[in-house]
């Protein structure tokens, strides 16, 4: 793409423009109650900035009462911010509401569609337009890199998080045995590569390969943001005005990126966070939930992504970042849920699937609906073979549950995994799961075979040397037993501190959650 004139938002507290600073989806309004009865008030607060991102001290913000509604003391409140640019309105009968907002510059905003409900205390900031343009409202749509919805939200909801800085991670902050904490880590990291445009990625890899390249890069993107911030503030034509907003956007999310090759997560995050801000698109917020995934930030990740996929509901890898948010969480339900959807959206993508089966590998049983998505990746691909193994391990761990592996269930099962074997013999996974059913109908010699074959092909496949050591010890051969009980646990230990090692590496958020009815 071509840069044009562009400048980064002040350093301080992160600004959001005033066409997207109410929230993504403005909160139901509720039936009135008689005024006699409404005890419950709601707040509204926030700040004026320029253009620039400076606080505006001594503007006077309004704030009225749209039609709906009786008509009360709380309509047409007027008041002015403080030297920090900061307003406050209390005691507000929930209902719609116009913010307005006019600088002694002339430069003004008009917010039309500020909903507030009971108990509520909504944080908006507004920027003041040039007065040329306040008048003329607001697009009804902003614009969107993203093709997988045609219509982008109007509004930007504040998040209910704050990354305020990182620390080292200790562990892995995430739930279940060590397996699946590392089954978990995975996933988190086949999540990230969702978002890699490989095209991009081969790009910055040629042109700003050294960190001084990147650096430079950096330098000349803040350069166009500042330049661009005054272009903004003079612009006259409003359409050329949001479009400044959209490649605004684009430059935070370029930065993003560099300051992710920099290992620079925090900045990564915060640049991430302003794009969306700016322009709330399917690819910037999957982004920005994904960095904050990869950072162990589980609740905020979950939030971005959970609207992410309220405003992209059409997007299978939002409902698959979803899906593993809730999975790192512990909440295996509605991983499940969230995956499944995925692979309804999509049913001829196999993404969705492989990422159930890795889930419903450590998982104790698979739901029904799982397994029904499980057999129907099968039936669409019969010659994949992770298709077939995971729908066998699928079949094998439900009909467990119920101790109802008769001689028929058991005999589909063998067949899906022959089949995966044979479609792809070093599918190590496979060959375990082959030893495994035949050790459960005690034919030891074929599952001694099928373990030593998962461990040719698999050699670090820890449960492989430990399933071999039962087996052995079953046939009485305790030499043979001792020898794959010590590997199994040289193997088990080697993968610990790995796991260990990686996660101290991985830089975790430190996060504030704020709750919406406290200021």
């Amino acid at each position: 793409m071509t840069f044009g004139h562009f400048r980064e938002p002040g350093s301080g507290i992160i600004w959001i423009l005033a066409v997207i600073a109410v929230a993504i989806v403005a909160p139901p309004v509720r039936a009135q109650a008689p005024a006699q009865a409404q005890a419950s008030t709601a707040t509204a607060q926030g700040h004026v900035r320029d253009a620039g991102g400076k606080p505006v001290a001594g503007a006077t913000v309004f704030l009225d009462r749209t039609p709906k509604g009786p008509a009360s003391a709380a309509d047409g409140q007027t008041t002015h911010t403080d030297s920090e640019g900061a307003f406050h309105f209390s005691g507000l009968p929930e209902g719609d509401y116009t913010l307005r907002a006019e600088g002694n510059s002339g430069a003004r905003t008009i917010l039309n569609q500020v909903t507030l409900v009971r108990d509520e205390t909504k944080t908006i900031d507004i920027v003041l337009r040039p007065a040329e343009l306040s008048t003329r409202g607001f697009p009804s749509q902003m614009p969107s890199a993203s093709a997988t919805s045609a219509k982008p939200p109007d509004f930007y909801d504040e998040p209910q998080f704050t990354v305020a800085g990182v620390t080292q991670a200790t562990n892995s902050g995430g739930h279940g045995s060590d397996t699946v904490l590392r089954n978990s880590e995975a996933l988190v990291r086949a999540t990230g590569s969702l978002g890699k445009d490989p095209t991009n990625t081969q790009s910055s890899t040629s042109e700003e390969k050294e960190g001084a390249n990147l650096e430079r890069a950096r330098t000349e993107i803040r350069t166009l943001l500042l330049d661009d911030d005054k272009i903004r503030h003079d612009q006259q034509d409003e359409t050329h005005y949001d479009q400044l907003v959209q490649r605004q956007s684009e430059l935070h999310h370029r930065l993003a990126q560099i300051d992710e090759q920099l290992g620079n997560p925090l900045e990564a995050v915060r640049e991430y966070q302003r794009a969306s801000e700016l322009a709330p698109s399917e690819p910037n917020l999957f982004d920005w939930a994904s960095e904050l995934l990869t950072h162990r930030a589980l609740e905020p990740a979950t939030e971005v992504f959970t609207k992410g996929t309220r405003l992209y509901p059409e997007s299978v890898r939002m409902l698959i970042g979803l899906g593993v948010a809730w999975y790192a969480r512990g909440s295996y339900d509605h991983a499940a849920q969230s995956l499944n959807r995925a692979s309804d959206l999509a049913p001829s993508d196999p993404t969705p699937y492989v990422f159930i089966g890795k889930m419903q590998n450590v998982e104790t049983v698979p739901s029904n609906d799982t397994l029904e998505r499980l057999a129907r990746f099968q039936r669409l691909e019969p010659d994949n073979a992770l298709a077939n193994y995971y729908y066998a391990v699928g079949l094998w761990k439900s009909k467990q549950s119920g101790n109802t592996l008769d001689d028929a269930s058991s005999a589909q099962v063998e067949a899906l995994l022959q089949k995966a074997v044979q479609l792809d013999p070093k599918l190590g996974a496979a060959h375990l799961q082959l030893g495994v059913l035949y050790a459960q109908r005690g034919d030891y010699a074929p599952a001694i075979t099928a373990y030593q074959k998962a461990i040719e092909v698999s050699p670090d496949l820890e449960e492989a040397h430990y399933r071999l050591s039962q087996a052995y010890r079953r046939t009485g051969d305790e030499a043979k037993a001792k020898e794959q009980l010590r590997l199994h646990e040289q193997l088990s230990r080697q993968a610990k501190e790995e796991a260990e090692r990686e996660r101290r590496e991985i830089q975790q958020f430190v996060v504030s959650l704020r709750d919406k009815n406290t200021q």
